[in-house]
C-alpha cells in the first residue's frame, strides 16, 4: 500500500511540475521596443480604435472625462466580474511608472510587469497583432492624458478562475498570432482586417466561445451571447449582415442603420470611437466585413 501511495504521489508531482512548466508566462523578447520612440499624435487614433476609454474611463464619463483612465467599470462574465484597472499616467495607482516594453508585454502578451498572467478581459489575443510602432504610439498618447490617483479594484473572480497560473494553459490553447481572414487582400482590405481583428478586437464580442472561453475561430463574427448574459451580440458575417459597404460606413459614423434604427448598448462606444477615425478606416472595415466567411448562426 505504501508503495502504491508513493507512486501516486510521484505521478502527482510530475503532473504538477508539468503544469508549472506549461503554465509559465511566455516572456518573448521585447527588444523591438528598445529605442523605439512613440508619436503621441499618431497614437490618438490607435487609442480610439482600440477602445481604451470605453473600458478604462469611469462608467458615466462623457467628453473629456473619457480621457481620465481611472478604471472601475465592471464587466460581468460566466467566469466572474472583471474590473477595469487604472491605466492613467499616475505613477503610483496607474501605469505612469511603467516602461514601454512593460506596457507592450501587458497589451500584446497578457503578462503584467511583475510576470503575472493577465485576464483576457484585456483583449491581448487581438492586440498581439498590433504593429510595434502602433503600440509605442499608443503608449506615448496615454502619457499625455490626465493622471488619476484612483486605486484599481480587485477582480471578483472565484475558484478555480482566480488561479492565474492556469491562464498559461488557456493561452497555449486559444491565443493565436495569425489572422483569421487569409488570402490575397487589397491594401484597403488589409487595413480593415488590422482594425477589425487587432485594434478594435471585433471578434472578442461578435464570435461565439467554447466552454473554456476560447473563441471559436471557425465561427468568426457569427454572433454570440452577451458576456453579461443579457441578450445576444449579432452575427455580422455576410450571411446575416446584408448591408452595403456604404450602409456599414454610415452606421460606424452616425450609429444609424439602413432601417433608421440606432445603435445601442456597448456598441455606442464602438461607434463613437470609429467615428473619430478617418472615413478611409471605416471604409476599410466595411470592405473587410464583406470578406468574412458567411456563417448561419
Amino acid at each position: 500500500m505504501v508503495g502504491f501511495l508513493t507512486k501516486v504521489a510521484g505521478v502527482g508531482l510530475i503532473g504538477l511540475a508539468g503544469f508549472w512548466v506549461i503554465s509559465a508566462p511566455a516572456l518573448p523578447s521585447m527588444a523591438v521596443y528598445d529605442g523605439l520612440t512613440g508619436d503621441a499624435k499618431a497614437g490618438e487614433p490607435v487609442f480610439w480604435a482600440a477602445g481604451c476609454a470605453s473600458c478604462h474611463a469611469a462608467a458615466d464619463a462623457e467628453k473629456d472625462a473619457q480621457l481620465v483612465l481611472q478604471g472601475g467599470q465592471a464587466f460581468p462574465s460566466a467566469f466572474g466580474t472583471f474590473i477595469a484597472p487604472n491605466i492613467s499616467p499616475d505613477p503610483v495607482q496607474g501605469i505612469g511608472g511603467w516602461s514601454l516594453p512593460e506596457f507592450a508585454m501587458a497589451v500584446t502578451q497578457g503578462v503584467g510587469r511583475n510576470g503575472e498572467h493577465l485576464y483576457p478581459a484585456l483583449p491581448y489575443a487581438a492586440y498581439n497583432k498590433m504593429a510595434p510602432q502602433d503600440v509605442a504610439n499608443l503608449w506615448a498618447f496615454i502619457q499625455t492624458l490626465p493622471a488619476s490617483a484612483t486605486p484599481s479594484q480587485p477582480h471578483q473572480v472565484g475558484f478555480p478562475f482566480n488561479i492565474r497560473r492556469s491562464l498559461g494553459v488557456w493561452k497555449r490553447m486559444f491565443v493565436k498570432n495569425d489572422w483569421v481572414v487569409q488570402g490575397d487582400l487589397t491594401p484597403e482590405q488589409s487595413r480593415g482586417r488590422y482594425i477589425a481583428e487587432a485594434l478594435a478586437h471585433c471578434g472578442e464580442c461578435h464570435s461565439p466561445r467554447n466552454a473554456l472561453g476560447g473563441i471559436k475561430r471557425d465561427q468568426w463574427l457569427a454572433g454570440a451571447p452577451n458576456h453579461d448574459g443579457k441578450g445576444r451580440v449579432p452575427n455580422i458575417t455576410p450571411a446575416k449582415l446584408s448591408w452595403s459597404e456604404d450602409d456599414i460606413v454610415e452606421y460606424l459614423t452616425s450609429g444609424f442603420t439602413p432601417e433608421y434604427d440606432s445603435v445601442g448598448g456597448h456598441m455606442v462606444h464602438v461607434v463613437e470611437n470609429m467615428a473619430r477615425l478617418p472615413e478611409s478606416d471605416r471604409r476599410a472595415v466595411a470592405a473587410y466585413l464583406k470578406l468574412v466567411a458567411p456563417q448561419q448562426n
